[in-house]
């Protein structure tokens, strides 16, 4: 019997949302599969420092936007 699409895998998100990162320069220490509740498939993003929070807000603005 067929299972229903429970979404994206949580692994290889994290992966993707790593490499993004890293291209721009950004390190989330904590980045992992949150292990303790398999079934919600969820992402730790985990706590940074204030520099880090400025850093990834200015790489997902569109160019030319302020804050």
């Amino acid at each position: 019997m067929a299972t229903p699409d429970a979404g994206p895998d949580p692994f290889t998100a994290v992966e993707s949302l790593r490499a993004a990162l890293t291209a721009a320069g950004i390190v989330l220490p904590s980045l992992a599969v949150d292990t303790a509740a398999p079934a919600l498939r969820l992402v730790e993003l985990g706590r940074v420092r204030a520099d880090v929070a400025l850093r990834l807000a200015h790489a997902l603005r569109p160019e030319g936007t302020a804050a």
